[in-house]
């Protein structure tokens, strides 16, 4: 069946393309909607004027939702999760939560449709887009982390790594220090065997 866009469609086309799809698609979905009208001669004549509408429509969307995006981009998300050994969450964060958190963040009801993203299901940083119109999809971050321990770039857990970090140097000053006299007692043991020798 073919069909002309009234509006465009994600994944399918602009408005004023001419499209062919399924029957059914285009009998019990696009045409109901009235995402799409059939594909006859006077609608063909009249796309131009669908495209031209179309195209003004999404410039002033896309100059009305940029500060949104703005918004968005630079977003970080934490969510904390039961996680096994190997880093599975148990269980999995979905859209509705994502998009949950983020109209609580932006003040901006966003659903779940409009997110790019599968559920998460291992810990870790994510990143996720969010569909605003066809041209305008910010990308923000989600950092699942384990429960119970500091959020990731927190001041928290940078000062639990710089622990860390101080403790393995000491670590390895001590084995170094440990290697040093290990070798200087070897010496001295030899410098007397060398001497009973010589006796």
């Amino acid at each position: 069946m073919k069909i002309l866009l009234m509006k465009d469609v994600f994944k399918l086309g602009r408005a004023g393309d001419i499209k062919k799809v399924a029957d059914g698609f285009g009998r019990n979905y696009l045409i109901p909607q009235g995402l799409a009208v059939l594909a006859t001669p006077g609608a063909v004549k009249q796309a131009d004027r669908i495209r031209a509408k179309a195209a003004e429509r999404r410039q002033a969307l896309n100059s009305e939702l940029s500060g949104l995006a703005e918004q968005i981009q630079g977003l970080r998300i934490n969510f904390p999760a039961k996680a096994g050994e190997t880093d599975k969450l148990y269980g999995s964060i979905t859209s509705q939560q994502v998009a949950d958190a983020v109209t609580k963040a932006t003040t901006f009801e966003v659903k779940r449709q409009q997110l790019e993203m599968q559920p998460i299901r291992v810990l870790g940083e994510h990143i996720i887009g969010v569909r605003l119109t066809m041209d305008l999809v910010p990308e923000f971050t989600v950092t699942v982390y384990r429960e119970g321990e500091a959020v990731p770039g927190s001041k928290e857990a940078e000062a639990v790594a710089a622990k860390a970090a101080k403790a393995e140097a000491l670590a390895e000053e001590a084995a170094e220090v440990e290697e040093v006299a290990a070798e200087e007692s070897e010496e001295a043991v030899a410098e007397e065997a060398a001497e009973e020798s010589e006796e």
